[in-house]
């Protein structure tokens, strides 16, 4: 919502020759180009190359973790896997021995009274340490069939396993059932594995058994061309003889007794290392181990139970660190997940906390309008038109400003337009119009000339491409009725609001800016006046040297300069004002970047007001950090939920994820319904609302990331000027006459209002003419109680106090004095 742009050279404003002669601009045009020289002014590429790798190592970070943990496979063991089809199965495999070479169709046996223990599914934190402890006192090697993702999340178990003589194989990587796998994620599946086996212990192994595997009899087709792939990529499957059943937890009896030998044949016995509660499990094997020894039974791994020469081999040095860096990004992707997590959680409750505060602010808000500023305000306006090339609405500004039902003068700055902005208003031939030209120097410098020849003490800036209704002014000075006010934001409306991103922006200017706004003058923390609509005294501008070039939003400058030395700022919804918005995603990228950019300026030249006291202290310590954590670090994180929704609709419960997306979306339509109600708008355009998600928000939260990697860069951004559309008309006059208004028109200034339409709609009544205040205080009285506390009393203090100005305790920077003004002892 700032102001019209301009090319920023910057020259003095004219004096009544039209020549450019101002000391004060010379001095600060001099500091600003000392200043601007120093900064690079190169368009920034870099950081959308870091921005695209940034979402895209996230990205892969949640793909690995979703794939790692929420597409395992937690059936038990024993889980029903329906009957399936043994045709393809070889005779001589189904009643062969447990260790299977699939691609030559052979298989091997233990040697009689020959034992190998194995178990499944870890390595576990809790269970493996004390199987492992249990071996070691039995002085018995065993087989550890381990899941990938756990060795990953468990390297210095996977080695002590290898350390202590045990053999180690692979039970897939997310203990999926390979017989139903795909071709590609069977490979992967024992890929992977292997990997981070060599990465956890510096071996490999070709030990593998397929998760819900058993004995030879019950293969399938589907196991069977598993069995058979696997042996063609140099895997040897290890299926089972003897099963403990204790993932069932039958009890100590009951694992001893299935494990025991029936016959002298060498056996492979299946047991569980993970998976739940082995207690079952250690108390079975402190009993199983002695009692088969005592009966001449020998314990050996896989590998010696079947004679095989040297199952385990040390890693290349390539997987090596192949699964070392596939164990770091688990582990990495896991807590990047977590942090996420707690992230999520907080920006939630962040935003449920603002939604209910903006609430809660906008209808105290709302009673404490309802009390008056204090004696109505009649004095006369000047009314400040800065323009570059504004040929399209300029016509339709002039006309809307001179149609108001209060004594205004207006002065359009002309800063060096090229398409005849100055001529089309001079050949308007209006009275009460003054045309000022100069070279192009900015929108500041146009600003500050309209200041300098303006002769009220209230002064109103508008943007050319901005009509009034015809109350506008009149409203927006009322508040001046309290000496402590020195600016007032109006309420800017959006006019071209056909099509998706008319009403988008329209949705934006209702519920975001002016719910905020509410928010902001209960706060006594408004960080800007916009460029659209804002009123001003002319002594408090002069105290902070007019408004400042030393950043692109000028009117959130100006705002922060006016709070920092006292005065207070408030926000007047009546006051309404029509702009023309971008009617382009281009253009809105560059109005938004503009706007975006030039408040970061805004808020890093302005942050010493977190330290100061009084009105400074509260700019800094509620809107400063208000603007900081809601419009730059909340849109940083956008992207980061976005990603999130989508790992969330793949990896987790889809319900659950659109279920918080739409209890997200009811709260903004509630609050949207809420605001337009307050604004006294229809509510129509909030269909639209679902579809802003997908579009309109990416589209801000990128102007954020740009706007912060340019301010972190030093580089200096241009202005850029909007396109305008002539979509602007003239508002219809007041359907009666004011009581507070003038008999008499300021001199020059038009008696005639134009009746026209604007966008269909008709000026609302004007309201009855406000009580005359309550007698004034003693001087010197201090400042009322804090409107938190009280709703009923907005500001405290009376207007008709002289003795009251703001205190300058505690400054904000200040620019030159006009020449005209030097010496001025402040209000």
């Amino acid at each position: 919502m700032h102001g019209t742009p301009a090319p920023h050279a910057r020259t003095a404003p004219p004096d009544a020759a039209g020549r450019n002669t101002h000391p004060v601009s010379k001095n600060r045009r001099r500091r600003s180009y000392g200043r601007h020289t120093s900064v690079r002014n190169v368009p920034l590429r870099t950081h959308w190359l870091l921005l695209t790798t940034l979402v895209l190592t996230l990205s892969a970070a949640l793909l690995l973790e979703g794939y790692t943990q929420h597409l395992f496979d937690e059936r038990p063991d024993g889980a029903p896997r329906g009957q399936a089809s043994g045709a393809s199965v070889p005779a001589a495999i189904s009643s062969g021995g447990p260790v299977i070479e699939g691609a030559a169709g052979r298989t091997a046996t233990p040697a009689p009274r020959t034992i190998a223990l194995t178990f499944d599914d870890g390595p576990d934190p809790v269970w493996t340490p004390k199987i492992l402890d249990v071996l070691r006192r039995n002085d018995v090697h065993a087989t550890f069939f381990t899941v990938g993702t756990r060795v990953a999340e468990n390297p210095d178990l996977a080695r002590r396993i290898v350390d202590e003589g045990h053999q180690i194989g692979l039970h897939s990587f997310t203990h999926t059932d390979l017989g139903t796998a795909s071709a590609w994620r069977r490979s992967l599946e024992l890929r992977e594995t292997q990997l981070v086996i060599a990465g956890a212990t510096g071996v490999t192994t070709p030990l593998l058994r397929p998760p819900y595997s058993s004995t030879n009899k019950a293969l399938g087709d589907a196991d069977w061309n598993a069995v058979v792939q696997a042996g063609q990529e140099g895997y040897l499957t290890v299926l089972t003889t003897l099963d403990s059943q204790d993932w069932r937890r039958p009890g100590v009896e009951a694992i001893v007794a299935a494990t025991t030998p029936s016959d002298s044949a060498g056996h492979i016995v299946l047991l569980h290392d993970a998976g739940g509660d082995r207690t079952q499990t250690i108390a079975a094997l402190e009993q199983l181990v002695p009692r088969l020894k005592a009966s001449g039974w020998k314990f050996a791994t896989v590998g010696d139970a079947v004679s095989l020469p040297a199952p385990m081999q040390n890693a290349g040095t390539a997987d090596r660190w192949q699964g070392l860096a596939l164990i770091t990004a688990i582990g990495t992707s896991s807590r990047l997940l977590d942090l996420l997590t707690w992230l999520l959680w907080a920006a939630g409750a962040i935003s449920l906390f603002r939604a209910v505060a903006v609430f809660v602010a906008a209808r105290r808000h709302v009673r404490m309008r309802r009390r008056p500023w204090g004696a109505p305000v009649t004095e006369p306006v000047s009314v400040i038109v800065p323009a570059y090339n504004e040929s399209a609405g300029i016509e339709a500004a002039v006309r809307s400003l001179l149609a108001s039902d209060h004594p205004v003068e207006v002065i359009v700055v002309d800063d060096g337009s090229t398409d005849g902005t100055a001529d089309i208003v001079e050949a308007l031939r209006l009275p009460g119009v003054r045309v000022i030209r100069q070279q192009n120097a900015g929108k500041p410098a146009a600003l500050n000339t309209g200041i300098a020849a303006a002769s009220c003490n209230l002064l109103v800036m508008v943007d050319g491409d901005t009509v009034f209704e015809p109350d506008a002014v009149r409203m927006i000075v009322q508040p001046f009725a309290h000496r402590r006010v020195g600016a007032v934001s109006g309420n800017a409306k959006v006019v071209n609001r056909g099509g998706l991103l008319g009403r988008w922006q329209h949705i934006e200017y209702v519920v975001g800016f002016n719910l905020d706004r509410r928010l902001f003058d209960l706060a006594e923390c408004m960080p800007t006046v916009p460029g659209a609509v804002g009123a001003f005294r002319r002594e408090a501008l002069l105290r902070v040297g007019g408004v400042s070039d030393t950043t692109l939003a000028e009117d959130t400058d100006l705002t922060m300069a006016l709070c920092r030395d006292g005065w207070r700022v408030v926000y007047e919804e009546r006051a309404k004002a029509w702009t023309e918005a971008p009617a382009s995603l281009g253009a809105l990228w560059k109005q938004r970047y503009r706007w975006c950019y030039g408040t970061l300026q805004a808020m890093w030249k302005h942050r010493g007001a977190l330290a100061q006291r009084g009105q400074a202290g509260k700019l800094g310590r509620r809107g400063l950090v208000y603007l900081l954590m809601f419009q730059v670090l909340l849109p940083l994180l956008a992207p980061v939920v976005d990603v999130f929704a989508v790992y969330g609709l793949v990896f987790l419960d889809p319900l659950r994820i659109v279920g918080l997306w739409t209890a997200f979306l009811l709260l903004q339509v509630l609050m949207g319904l809420y605001a337009f109600r307050l604004d006294g708008e229809r509510p129509g355009p909030l269909w639209s609302l679902p579809l802003q998600q997908f579009v309109y928000r990416q589209l801000m939260y990128l102007v954020v990331i740009q706007s912060v990697f340019t301010a972190v860069a030093g580089s200096r951004l241009r202005w850029q000027r909007m396109e305008r559309y002539g979509s602007l008309q003239v508002p219809v006059a007041p359907s009666e006459p004011l009581a507070e208004a003038p008999a008499e028109p300021l001199a020059g200034a038009s008696a005639t209002p134009r009746a026209e339409p604007l966008y269909g709609y008709a000026a609302p009544p004007a309201p009855a003419p406000a009580p005359a205040s309550s007698p004034a205080p003693p001087a010197g009285e201090p400042w009322a109680p804090d409107p938190w506390a009280d709703p009923a009393a907005p500001y405290g203090g009376h207007a008709t106090d002289p003795s009251w100005h703001p205190h300058p305790a505690a400054p904000g920077p200040q620019n030159h004095i006009w020449p005209s003004q030097q010496g001025h002892p402040g209000p």
